[in-house]
């Protein structure tokens, strides 16, 4: 990273970094997402802004190794069988999306007059998605280890993969066709190196990085250890680079051979810290690499073509995911990846040093790619706001209809589950009630027959048996809906016993005013238990503890009471507290002894 005369030097590092730290809080308040403005940040500070880097391919060389971080750290979370079972995704939909984008794409460029082994290369890199954008938009969006993110990371996959391919390809055709005479390394030498490369990294990746990484535990100081999970990231990233691979796919099988490591969670938190960095270094310079002369004085050429690449792309990547997915997905699927990635820019260069693009298209292929990537965050805005909200399949489920059992449990979490089962050892005749399609589907893969129904509803209420049951469980999450519930019940059906569960006290005190027969906070009873068992551990005798714990009991129920009548601020002094309590003292220490005023008192007192 240089200046016009000289290296990088503090300052610009601190700008760099002010930027960021404005701009991406900034676009991420806006919803636009923090990838837009790490790219808007370096579009600022470039040399087509005010100037601050004028290089960015060498702040880009540098801050690829945040792409090669993320993807090791994603190989961590992958195990070895984790990843076989994504074979058919990775070789067969990967596959299939990869070419059918570059068949399309190139297929345009050469309508656009490009010559075909330029038009071959023009397609493929911009077939090729940003793997650093749609990794970082996956994991803001917590959508990265979802069935959708996993098969969308499959794909990223096998385009790393494509990279060595494809760059085998330009050197024959550079060879062929091209007007540059360059040393190309022979085809099986190639193919042997990258064969080499992904030999060692197994190899180190197997058998020799947990002996190291004990020693290292063992007689390494703190500081060691996170220069050894650097070592292990950048080595296998260099050993890949070395064989004509991506580096980014040999630190991700790096992280895939350490994921079953004992040291697994130790390099996580080594690398962390340097991949969000690198990362956002990274999408800096992409927005620094922006040429705006290009775009200004060739417009119309830079806007058709990313108009026509993206378009043709977001067709293609939509079509094939809806071959066997939803429409939902297939639009995320499209909006993620349907501009080019950096891979581009390495074809790209590869192509005009080998005579196959002049400059003027490599700058204008470049300056389509770069804007493409700018605008991802929007279009994935403008999927979610067209993207029909997903309806689950309510295949198996029946509407509750004429129940009539003798206890109606409303809804049906993690605390009617644990309070149904006394019940149901005794034979207690239960009707189940919720509106979570998905929970009542995993509940009847349990033996549980939940039917659907939404209790804040007295028209559902009635159809699930409210007036004949003899008990009502109301057990929802949501303080609003039991209210509404214990409303509708106490009014229409009081001769059934409610029995509710509190979210907490105020809840509690709501529903003994509301004239709830009996009244739970979710989580005192467990909170009870946890400290008994807490006293036993630390030495305390079980009958002792128990009769703490009924104390607490006492004195809870007690401030209850209090507070009923005198607000949730009565009962303080019930309450123990960790706090120190102040002895009183006189604020001014007498001069003589206190003495007995009455005879008769000194006599008793000296008895």
């Amino acid at each position: 990273m240089a200046e016009a005369g000289g290296g990088m030097e503090l300052g610009h590092a601190v700008g760099l970094l002010a930027v960021a730290v404005v701009a991406v809080p900034l676009f991420r308040r806006l919803g636009l997402g923090s990838v837009l403005g790490y790219l808007a940040a370096g579009l600022l500070v470039g040399p087509f802004g005010i100037g601050m880097v004028r290089e960015p391919e060498a702040v880009l060389h540098v801050a690829e190794l945040g792409v090669v971080m993320f993807l090791f750290l994603i190989g961590l979370e992958m195990r070895p069988a984790r990843l076989w079972s994504l074979r058919k995704e990775i070789f067969g939909l990967g596959a299939l999306q990869v070419t059918a984008c570059w068949a399309l794409l190139a297929g345009a460029a050469l309508m656009a007059g490009l010559a075909w082994p330029a038009a071959l290369i023009a397609g493929a890199g911009f077939a090729l998605s940003s793997t650093a954008i749609v990794m970082q938009l996956l994991e803001e969006r917590r959508e990265n280890a979802e069935p959708a993110g996993q098969r969308v990371v499959s794909i990223l996959l096998f385009e790393d993969l494509a990279i060595v391919p494809l760059l085998a390809m330009v050197a024959a055709l550079g060879a062929a066709y091209g007007t540059e005479v360059a040393a190309t390394r022979p085809v099986w030498m190639t193919v042997g190196l990258a064969v080499a490369a992904v030999a060692v990294v197994y190899v180190a990746g197997r058998w020799a990085m947990n002996p190291i990484f004990r020693l290292l535990a063992r007689f390494g100081g703190r500081e060691v250890m996170t220069a050894a999970a650097l070592l292990v990231v950048l080595g296998a990233a260099w050993a890949m680079a070395q064989g004509g691979l991506s580096m980014a796919m040999g630190a991700f099988l790096a992280g895939v051979l350490l994921s079953e490591s004992t040291f697994r969670h130790q390099l996580e938190a080594d690398v962390e810290p340097f991949r969000g960095i690198l990362l956002g270094l990274f999408f800096l310079s992409v927005g620094m690499s922006l040429d705006l002369g290009v775009v200004v004085a060739d417009w119309r050429l830079v806007l058709l073509g990313l108009v026509a690449f993206m378009g043709l792309k977001l067709a293609a990547v939509y079509a094939i995911a809806r071959f066997r997915h939803g429409h939902g997905e297939a639009l995320s699927r499209a909006a993620l990846m349907g501009e080019g990635g950096e891979f581009a820019f390495v074809l790209y260069a590869a192509a005009l040093a080998v005579g196959l693009f002049d400059a003027r298209t490599a700058s204008v292929l470049s300056a389509i790619v770069v804007l493409s990537m700018a605008v991802t965050p929007l279009r994935l805005m403008i999927a979610d706001r067209i993207r029909p909200a997903a309806v689950p399949s309510m295949d198996g489920i029946e509407a509750a209809q004429d129940l009539g059992e003798r206890v109606l449990i409303v809804g049906f979490g993690r605390f009617a589950q644990v309070a149904s089962q006394p019940l149901l050892a005794r034979d207690v005749d239960v009707s189940i009630i919720d509106h979570d399609v998905e929970m009542i589907q995993a509940a009847g893969n349990f033996g549980f027959k939940v039917y659907y129904g939404d209790g804040t509803r007295l028209d559902v209420l009635r159809a699930s048996g409210a007036a004949e049951a003899e008990a009502i469980l109301v057990c929802v999450d949501k303080a609003e809906s039991a209210d509404r519930i214990v409303e509708l019940v106490t009014a229409e059906f009081p001769l059934a016993k409610l029995y509710v569960r509190a979210f907490d006290r105020g809840h509690s005190m709501r529903l003994i005013q509301a004239g709830v027969e009996y009244q739970i906070r979710e989580t005192f009873e467990s909170a009870l238990a946890f400290s008994e068992h807490v006293l036993i551990g630390l030495g305390v005798e079980p009958e002792e503890a128990r009769e703490s714990i009924e104390d607490a009991r006492r004195r809870d129920e007690e401030r209850l009471t209090l507070q009923l009548t005198g607000g949730i601020q009565a009962g303080r002094a019930l309450m123990r507290g960790n706090a120190p309590t102040p002895q009183p003292a006189p604020y001014v220490k007498p001069r003589r002894e206190g003495r007995l005023l009455n005879e008769d008192e000194v006599e008793k007192a000296g008895a």
